[in-house]
């Protein structure tokens, strides 16, 4: 595997090889230098943190809660200045910023870092109340602050109190990060991204729902074609029958075909056809007097399967609306026709993706977005031994979903991913699962659009090529 250079360690299409910790090659000295790349990177981040958490100033750690706050201030050493508990809301705290500046100033420090754990809303709150007093502002992992609990007195105690002081210390001890600040319209696309979800997750419930309750009494139904919920047609016969058939759907077979059929296609655009499917239609036609079933809930299970019907229809077209607007933020932000470049990939799968990143110029390189996805391999090895790998999992769950998927979909359509998939699952050393390929395959997608959306270049295929040979480093 050959070398890369140091000044080209960003490159657009880095490594997909396998399922193999890149940590190893960070902390390999490279071209003889006392430094590696990941003390460099490390020691990148800790200047900057250290920027906002200057030795001389304080540090005060706040435990927000809805109308308790509790507010310590001390200094580097985590040793206790002052402390205080307030009865107010998140919006209230600027009294409490100015009073942790007078008591600093006056105990000799020459400014306050405030920090707090990223809780619900309140901490963007802090977060503005700080911007707005010129005061630097940083957060610290949750995770952190639970495992550091015990560190604090050899005890698993909770308490608000104990918890600002544990802030406090692990904002000294630089074990915090520096929060997304976003402009107006990347934050805008962050809480369509949030409500699409949301309602992808109800539409996903109704159809389960939907799907038992027709197993249970009306069974036939769901043999009238090979995917019924994702067909119009289908979805369309359903509603007919569900609307009409009062628990009942023998009473429709007086019906004749023809004019079931005319009633399914006045109903079809409703649901997004344009062609009618006769052979599906029949089907649903002819099990109107399927005798399978639990006969003692039909009634009441169609009765409920038409309301859950009619629920997913609507969830569907508030999808369809908030995957529209999401579209509409890229195309402000100039970047529908970049990420579209990818082949496979849709606006909105690639505005799925960006409303969990935030603006990408935010990570100093590629691989920093696939860490923050939690789609890095993590190593898992001491002295001779060699664990097996995994993906770390650790990061923004919500964007290793969003990436997961619109890998899925772009797989087929990208010849560069299939060829890379069909290599990482054939080859001789180490051959990977479909699962662990499609993990590489949503890394590389990641570090695609890093590369795509912040050196505003299109997708270049020849580039992406060259990934697919062994030899790629």
């Amino acid at each position: 595997m050959p070398r890369v250079a140091v000044e080209d360690y960003d490159v657009p299409l880095l490594s997909l090889e396998g399922l193999v910790s890149q940590d190893n090659e960070e902390d390999v000295v490279v071209n003889s230098s006392a430094l590696s790349r990941g003390d460099r990177r490390r020691n990148s981040r800790l200047s900057r943190l250290r920027e906002l958490v200057p030795v001389g100033n304080a540090v005060l750690g706040i435990d927000l809660a809805d109308t308790k706050q509790v507010v310590v201030l001390t200094d580097l050493d985590s040793q206790v200045v002052a402390r205080k508990r307030v009865k107010a809301k998140a919006w209230e705290l600027g009294l409490v910023l100015d009073w942790a500046q007078r008591t600093a100033t006056a105990k000799g420090f020459a400014g306050v870092t405030v920090g707090c754990e990223p809780t619900g809303h309140r901490w963007r709150v802090v977060e503005q109340l700080a911007v707005q007093r010129d005061v630097p502002f940083v957060c610290v992992n949750p995770m952190l602050v639970g495992k550091a609990r015990e560190t604090e007195d050899y005890t698993r105690d909770k308490s608000d109190d104990k918890d600002a002081v544990v802030i406090a210390r692990l904002v000294a001890q630089l074990h915090c990060y520096v929060p997304e600040r976003a402009d107006e319209t990347w934050a805008r696309l962050r809480q369509l991204g949030a409500r699409r979800e949301r309602l992808l997750v109800e539409a996903t419930a109704c159809v389960h729902q939907l799907r038992d309750l027709l197993e249970c009494a009306w069974p036939g139904v769901l043999d009238a074609a090979a995917y019924p919920f994702g067909s119009s047609n289908w979805c369309a016969a359903l509603s007919v029958v569900l609307k009409r058939c009062d628990g009942h759907p023998e009473r429709l077979s007086r019906w004749t075909l023809a004019r079931f059929e005319s009633v399914v296609v006045k109903e079809l655009p409703r649901w997004g056809g344009l062609r009618r499917r006769r052979a599906i239609i029949e089907a649903v036609f002819t099990a109107l007097v399927d005798p399978n079933g639990v006969w003692a809930q039909r009634r009441g299970a169609l009765e409920r399967a038409g309301w859950v019907l009619q629920d997913w229809q609507a969830t569907t077209q508030r999808v369809a609306q908030v995957e529209a607007r999401m579209v509409e933020v890229l195309d402000e932000l100039e970047l529908t026709d970049l990420v579209t470049s990818i082949p496979g990939l849709s606006a909105v799968g690639a505005a799925a993706i960006l409303a969990e990143t935030g603006d990408p110029t935010r990570f100093d390189s590629p691989r920093a977005l696939v860490k923050h996805a939690g789609l890095c391999p993590r190593e898992n090895t001491s002295g001779n031994f060699c664990g097996r790998p995994q993906i770390s999992r650790r990061g923004r769950p919500r964007l290793r979903l969003a990436a997961w998927r619109a890998a899925w979909g772009a797989l087929h359509h990208n010849p560069v991913m299939s060829a890379r998939y069909r290599y990482l699952t054939t080859r001789d050393d180490n051959p990977l699962t479909d699962g662990q390929a499609r993990a590489a395959i949503a890394a590389a997608l990641l570090r695609w659009l890093h590369v795509v959306t912040t050196r505003r270049i299109a997708w270049d295929p020849r580039v992406a090529g060259a990934e697919v040979m062994p030899l790629a480093a």
